[in-house]
């Protein structure tokens, strides 16, 4: 079944910001990108697209970290914010918002909220006294606790607390989302993850509290209706989604520029699926008196995991992605990424297999066939094109992997559109073999054959250059030069016989575009 994409006149994608108490590894990097590839190709089909980023600055963690350092929580977020705005260049993200939750724009639009939520009823005070996971930032129950009876390393230090605080109704909304769920087969992809989804809710029975005091923690935003408090993290970078989105740009929540993107499609790892973005946010949105229409969907990747556990800071296992676009470029950083993940699935990382995606997909598939092609039309016919009947059926295959390629995107399956595009890579090498243009060459009568032959394969490259261009925006944009298309790309140039080379077209010079990564040899 294919996703239900949100009725918006711009396609609005966001990713889940990133916590600013740690600095950004390859998961963040996976998700970053995997948004990107979405967005540019949404662009590619000629949608206007809006892609929003960002990072979350609040929280007892931010503040904890920051006073480990001597910092002060301003502060700190400053510098990590300013490390993983410089890796997103690097990756060449394309976004067209960032979301800082600092900015004084998000924490009015928290108030806002918070005030409404408060006025309708939806908010109370109430006294809690049990269990408290400083890492996860939320309160524990029994449910938490172990078959020993304790609580899991993964809850970090547990703190005893007793305290009032102010708490959202929850619960009240459990059978609204578990309808909703019902009737919207599409709302999560994959579509297993909606299943876990609908099992989490149905074990929803408490209220979700929404404030920290003070005299615990200060850092984050005030809550409008009682000073002694602040905003609980989750509520606050939930909000973000909308608040730079343009919801309260105007005088009224809803306005013109945010009801042309809303709602977004929300790209989230698995972990935060549940309770964060698949409980609390709908029924947030819903207690404010969004429609069921304004829910957004949610795809949901898994993890990035490195000897079958998943990447952290106690185990000794994170990869630093900076590292590995400075060491191998960051366009085999973003290819290797894409083509390994199966989107929604957990991914097994490994340098050494980066390193031979790249060599044997980019260096020797692509690369070469493009090195090839120009080189034997520059020897053969001065680089000059003669065009074949736009009806050729060898033509029709090549635009057919086009359409192939879209049907996965589609789906989110970038891997999936990757190997039908290097499919046709392949088959273009494979064609190079039968025909054997150098033979053609030496015979005056085969000359149209030989026409032929360099005319497919052009046309196939310029076809590749486009079907790329979502992962690979810079030797897209090297491939398209070399061809001497000068169009920007798009998918309908991919998709019609119309968008061909034409006839007499001149090709340009090659100049490698993927040089093969040489690795020290094994002792």
């Amino acid at each position: 079944m294919l996703p239900v994409y949100p009725m918006a006149q711009t396609f609005f994608i966001t990713t889940a910001i990133d916590y600013t108490n740690a600095a950004p590894h390859i998961g963040h990097a996976y998700e970053k990108i995997l948004t990107d590839v979405v967005a540019r190709y949404h662009r590619l089909k000629g949608e206007p697209v809006f892609f929003l980023t960002g990072v979350d600055q609040h929280g007892q963690k931010v503040q904890q970290t920051a006073q480990k350092q001597g910092m002060e929580p301003a502060a700190f977020a400053r510098d990590i914010t300013a490390k993983f705005l410089a890796l997103w260049e690097k990756l060449g993200l394309s976004n067209d918002g960032w979301a800082a939750t600092t900015d004084p724009l998000h924490k009015a639009v928290v108030s806002k909220i918070l005030q409404q939520l408060f006025d309708a009823g939806e908010i109370y005070k109430a006294s809690y006294s049990g269990f408290y996971s400083v890492r996860q930032e939320q309160f524990l129950t029994d449910k938490e606790r172990g078959p020993d009876g304790e609580f899991g390393p993964e809850w970090g230090e547990v703190t005893d607390i007793s305290e009032e605080n102010y708490y959202f109704r929850l619960a009240k909304h459990r059978d609204w989302l578990l309808s909703y769920i019902d009737a919207h087969p599409g709302y999560v992809t994959p579509a297993f993850r909606q299943t876990e989804l609908r099992n989490a809710v149905e074990k929803l029975s408490g209220d979700l509290c929404i404030s920290r005091p003070k005299a615990r923690l200060e850092w984050g935003i005030e809550l409008p209706f009682d000073a002694g408090y602040v905003t609980y993290v989750w509520f606050d970078a939930l909000v973000n989604y909308i608040s730079f989105g343009g919801y309260w740009s105007g005088e009224t929540p809803h306005n013109p520029a945010f009801d042309e993107r809303w709602p977004a499609l929300h790209v989230i790892g698995k972990d935060i699926m549940a309770p964060a973005h698949g409980v609390y946010w709908p029924i947030i949105l819903h207690a404010a008196g969004f429609t069921d229409a304004e829910i957004p969907p949610l795809l949901v990747h898994g993890y990035i995991n490195i000897g079958g556990a998943k990447m952290s800071k106690s185990l000794g296992n994170i990869v630093d992605p900076a590292v590995l676009a400075e060491k191998y470029g960051p366009g085999a950083l973003r290819y290797y990424l894409m083509r390994e993940a199966v989107t929604g699935q957990d991914m097994e990382f490994s340098e050494e297999r980066l390193v031979v995606r790249y060599n044997s997909d980019l260096a020797n598939d692509l690369g070469n066939l493009l090195n090839r092609t120009l080189n034997m039309a520059k020897r053969y016919r001065a680089s000059v094109l003669k065009r074949v009947d736009p009806a050729d059926p060898w033509l029709a295959e090549a635009r057919a992997v086009a359409e192939q390629y879209a049907a996965r995107m589609d789906q989110f399956q970038v891997h999936a559109a990757l190997e039908a595009a290097f499919g046709l890579a392949a088959k273009c090498n494979a064609y190079i073999e039968a025909q054997a243009p150098w033979k053609l060459a030496k015979d005056p009568a085969l000359a149209d054959q030989l026409d032929g032959v360099l005319y497919r394969l052009a046309e196939a490259l310029r076809i590749l250059s486009i079907l790329i261009s979502p992962v690979l925006p810079d030797a897209a944009r090297g491939m398209a030069a070399q061809l001497n298309v000068t169009a920007e790309p798009c998918l309908a140039g991919a998709l019609n016989a119309e968008a061909a080379l034409a006839d007499g077209h001149t090709l340009g010079a090659p100049t490698p575009l993927f040089p093969r990564i040489e690795t020290e040899p094994k002792a």
